[in-house]
């Protein structure tokens, strides 16, 4: 019988798996992370997988990376570097051991490093550790491809099938290494496969033998380990991604606004899973439409919200691009729509699977003319349900289309999310026309405080009404190019997305006597809000102002950003929030942190450069 190993309490460890793309480290990630999240651990994920649809086996370029940090309280990025790597091949450990700490527990599958699956990872010798100085007692040496075909053998599984079990083994190793209770991944796996059963329970074989490979072998492990939650509060819970917390929040909206939900879409990484999970929820009245393209996308929305209903369109950045004209009809027609850009690496086709901030300039002004449009930015993947729930609230209320700016990192990250209930939901109460507007509505019309114009649907009895994309009177409603009703219309649509009420910027950290304040937007606020805890326990005074809501800015803007000796503004970008704050705050002069790397901030050289403007002169 196996020696019990000590158990050691964790407060926080990060893991990261590593293999080919088709290695399914995406899914042992994800199913690692929702058993933690279960348990009310803290949780956040970064996917990191290569553009390829399938790079050659065994090739640098093709490795697919999953990062989970899991923590006993809050947790707010996916860590630097992880405490414990899988590498699944020889080039997932080439690639990816640059991402694990110096003394990082090691787990391998001895049988994908053979001459072959070293050449293609370019080592030059057999001596693989060494020559990448990994002291081997820090690796977990494990013949996993065997194993899973002894443990496999007359299961009626075809060899393929069976090597595709091997992330199985390794997240039952790392199951054990964490004291992970296995029966919640068997429920996860036998309601992933509902419909195929026996492949549910060969994967559960296979996790219950790497459990037991390292309970009985002790793989090399001086202990393991338990991260226990600090603090439960009651409620439904689930790991959720950005993308489909983006999904949820439209169908909540839509609920409790009374309306049918339709996104119009056309599928473009890393955006098409909110389309793909949408198209799940018909039973909620949601009606999807994949397009021909981005523009009909965007244009059937648009149909949509003509019709009455909660219009919304997915994509990323090279497709807003293309459904710029379009947006402007929804301005010009002052319909409500909500447009979600899950920015990705640019220009062009740019980097497709990895994140930035780079569409912010073109989310405020990408559009010909004068055509303002209410732009935010989620800053989570928990957080990307109540900014779309409040970019639709504001698009129904305020009659206008918004912009809601994702990235790759919050949308295919996940966290744990504590399930609200309608009741807890702001209300959604759409600007339609009132009785007794009926028999003399004109489309412009507008409440004299908010400058909402009525929203009257095809088909009400006495509110026949035409609009579209020629400039119309304010008056009449008829199609007018007189130059002072050009001038009084462009004015009356920016003061209207003006005068949409938005939250205050909140400062977290020494807000009363900061010496440095962070300034971001959008998905880096976990890695911003880390530098700053890290630097306060150093001793500086510091506070962070996250901008969740950028176009209209919150009212204290100015007052907060003049308040500070040193500002710097950080942000995955060559600098967009840092000009336009610029133009909106006189006298705002930033220093600026900026890069553009396709990969989350390093919360390390967030603290080395904000550390270095803290003592410049």
């Amino acid at each position: 019988m196996a020696e019990t190993l000590e158990v050691k309490e964790l407060d926080n460890v990060v893991v990261r798996f590593s293999g080919d793309s088709g290695d399914g480290m995406q899914l042992a990630g994800n199913i690692f992370s929702t058993v933690s999240a279960t348990v009310g651990n803290g949780i956040s994920t970064f996917p990191d997988y290569p553009a390829d649809i399938r790079a050659p086996q065994g090739s640098l370029t093709g490795v697919s990376g999953f990062q989970v940090h899991i923590g006993a309280g809050k947790v707010y990025t996916p860590g630097d570097k992880c405490d414990v790597l899988v590498a699944m091949n020889a080039a997932a450990l080439k690639t990816q051991y640059k991402y694990a700490k110096p003394q990082a527990t090691i787990i391998i599958d001895t049988d994908s490093f053979g001459p072959k699956d070293l050449e293609k990872a370019q080592f030059a010798g057999e001596d693989y550790l060494g020559e990448m100085r990994i002291d081997p007692d820090r690796v977990v040496a494990c013949p996993i491809t065997t194993m899973v075909k002894d443990c496999l053998a007359g299961s009626g599984m075809d060899n393929k099938s069976i090597l595709k079990c091997r992330n199985m083994f390794a997240l039952g190793l790392v199951c054990w290494l964490f004291n992970r209770d296995l029966n919640l991944v068997s429920n996860f796996l036998r309601d992933k496969f509902a419909k195929k059963p026996q492949i549910a329970e060969n994967n559960i074989k296979v996790v219950q033998a790497g459990y037991d490979y390292g309970h009985n072998v002790h793989a090399s492990v001086p202990a393991t380990y338990r991260i226990e939650s600090k603090e439960k509060v009651k409620g439904r819970y689930m790991d959720i991604t950005g993308n489909k917390a983006t999904a949820y929040g439209l169908i909540a909206a839509a609920e409790k606004a009374g309306m049918k939900l339709f996104l119009g879409s056309y599928p473009i990484t890393p955006a098409t899973d909110i389309l793909h999970e949408l198209s799940k929820h018909k039973s909620c009245g949601v009606i999807t439409v994949q397009c021909e393209d981005e523009i009909s996308g965007c244009a059937s929305a648009i149909g949509a919200s003509f019709a009455g209903a909660l219009a919304a369109t997915s994509t990323s950045g090279p497709g807003i691009c293309l459904k710029s004209e379009v947006i402007n009809l929804a301005v010009i027609d002052e319909l409500p729509l909500v447009i979600i850009d899950v920015q990705r690496g640019g220009p062009s086709t740019g980097l497709p699977t990895k994140s930035e901030q780079t569409d912010l300039l073109q989310a405020l002004y990408g559009r010909n003319g004068e055509s303002p449009v209410p732009v935010i930015a989620a800053t989570s993947p928990v957080d990307c349900f109540d900014s779309v729930y409040a970019a639709a609230k504001i698009a129904l209320e305020h009659l206008t289309p918004v912009i809601l700016l994702t990235d790759a990192f919050v949308a295919n990250g996940s966290a744990a999310w504590k399930l609200p209930t309608m009741e807890e939901l702001s209300e959604i109460t759409p600007h339609r026309v009132t009785p007794e507007q009926k028999g003399k509505y004109t489309p412009y019309e507008r409440d004299p405080e908010t400058l909402v114009r009525y929203w009257a649907v095809p088909g009400q009895e006495g509110y026949t009404h035409i609009i579209g994309g020629l400039e119309k009177d304010g008056r009449t409603g008829a199609i007018s190019t007189d130059p002072e009703n050009h001038d009084t219309m462009c004015r009356l649509r920016a003061e209207k997305v003006a005068r949409i009420p938005v939250p205050d910027l909140q400062v977290y950290g020494d807000k009363d006597d900061a010496e440095l304040l962070i300034v971001g937007f959008g998905s880096t606020y976990g890695h911003l809000y880390s530098a700053m805890e890290e630097l306060r326990a150093k001793g500086h005074k510091v506070a962070i102002a996250q901008f969740k809501y950028i176009n209209p800015l919150p009212a204290n803007t100015s007052e907060v950003l003049l308040r500070y000796p040193k500002v710097v503004v950080a942000e995955q970008n060559m600098g967009q929030l840092a000009a336009y704050l610029r133009t909106k705050v006189d006298g705002f002069v930033p220093e600026q942190f900026n890069q553009v790397k396709g990969q989350p901030f390093v919360v390390s050289e967030l603290v080395a450069g904000f550390n270095s403007i803290i003592e410049s002169e």
